[in-house]
């Protein structure tokens, strides 16, 4: 099967701070697929939580979530997922 893939923006407050990328990480993990996350012309294994935490992604940032492998698709799905929930942070000043 082909790569897959899709944009997302990172709509949580914090952006892509040690915990949505140690669930991004997790989640990537589940699947066979080689799963990257690419924001402007940095490309990351989306397995990998230093590697993720090294995009240094901020809220509004565009993402482009990309998978090559059998299961590709369904690990796409999953990440972008993720972001779009905003990792189940709430929007709530500190």
């Amino acid at each position: 099967m082909g790569a897959v893939e899709q944009r997302v923006v990172l709509t949580n407050r914090m952006g892509l701070h040690a915990r949505p990328s140690t669930a991004i990480a997790t989640t990537a993990t589940r699947f066979g697929a080689d799963v990257t996350i690419t924001k402007d012309d940095m490309t990351v294994d989306a397995k990998s939580v230093l590697e993720l935490l090294m995009l240094a992604a901020e809220c509004g940032s565009e993402l482009v979530v990309r998978a090559e492998g059998s299961d590709a698709a369904a690990a796409v799905k999953a990440v972008a997922a993720l972001v779009e929930s905003k990792f189940g942070e709430l929007d709530v000043d500190a």
